[in-house]
């Protein structure tokens, strides 16, 4: 019923300073400015076309992208979501340029979390090559923000093929194929993306990191720790417009087999839920409501 994901693919955002943008995710970010054009930025960390794009106007908020299996697949997922009063729109021949795919439509989910499903999205013939080298493997996943978390994860695995893997107090992290999530919600008061994650090669990678962090007098968000949820080692980091950036390497797979078997797990909303060496964050969605967000260094 709905869509079947197949894989996420990118995330666009809106913000009022896109030169300071383009200028972070190539300096500290590591990733590959792919082109600027109309009034957006396009950068990647792997071999897709692009990963992360900002637009000009924060007021343009944030859409994540999900690919499907075929042009077929997103025609039944417009069908059946029509069918169930759920509201559907469908990309323009210049939307679907701006995207490169060949099939769009978009939808939200009961937050607002605006989701972009295309089918034939563009790949490189290039090989990514970052303009530092942070260790880049892939775009990974998102958190996004939730008002009502439970009618989400509802939505999420009704409507878009999820599953739950694991929650942290009422926040689900959500998997669409063997990676243990590629969407996490976490209970806000407002919808958007809250967090994008990019998969590194190795646990050096993120050492690497922190330390080239702390030099550029980045603002650390969280970490370096490791997940006990997904076994993930992570680093947590601020960029512009308050946007929260991860590394990440060594993420659990549930594989096909595992599925016979695996129950999802559920984890207090407290620190060590979220890091198993007791790393604190500096993350609002990441504490409970006895636990304020301190600045890390």
């Amino acid at each position: 019923m709905g869509a079947d994901l197949h894989d996420i693919r990118y995330v666009r955002m809106g913000t009022d300073n896109l030169d300071d943008c383009v200028q972070y995710a190539t300096e500290i970010l590591g990733l590959e400015l792919v082109r600027r054009e109309a009034g957006a930025a396009y950068l990647r960390g792997d071999n897709r076309d692009h990963n992360v794009v900002y637009t000009h106007g924060r007021a343009a908020g944030h859409v994540v992208g999900f690919e499907l299996p075929s042009m077929d697949a997103l025609d039944r997922a417009a069908s059946e979501f029509e069918n169930a009063e759920i509201d559907v729109k469908y990309g323009t021949s210049t939307e679907r340029e701006q995207r490169r795919v060949g099939g769009l439509i978009t939808i939200k989910d009961p937050t607002g979390n605006i989701i972009d499903l295309v089918a034939r999205p563009a790949a490189s013939g290039k090989r990514y090559y970052g303009t530092r080298d942070a260790g880049i493997t892939s775009f990974s996943h998102v958190g996004l923000r939730t008002s009502d978390s439970k009618t989400d994860e509802a939505f999420w695995t009704t409507w878009l093929s999820a599953k739950v893997s694991d929650w942290i107090g009422d926040a689900p992290l959500l998997r669409i194929d063997d990676v243990h999530h590629k969407v996490a919600l976490f209970p806000s008061s407002f919808p958007g993306v809250q967090h994008v994650n990019f998969q590194v090669e190795s646990h050096d990678d993120i050492m690497r990191s922190y330390y080239f962090l702390k030099k550029k007098n980045v603002r650390l968000a969280f970490g370096p720790g490791r997940h006990p949820t997904s076994g993930a080692r992570f680093l947590y980091f601020y960029g512009p417009d308050e946007m929260i950036y991860e590394y990440s390497t060594g993420v659990r797979l549930i594989t096909e087999e595992d599925e016979k078997t695996y129950v999802p797990r559920q984890f207090p909303m407290t620190s060590s839920s979220f890091c198993m060496w007791g790393a604190e964050p500096d993350i609002a969605e990441f504490k409970s409501e006895k636990e304020p967000a301190t600045h890390a260094a």
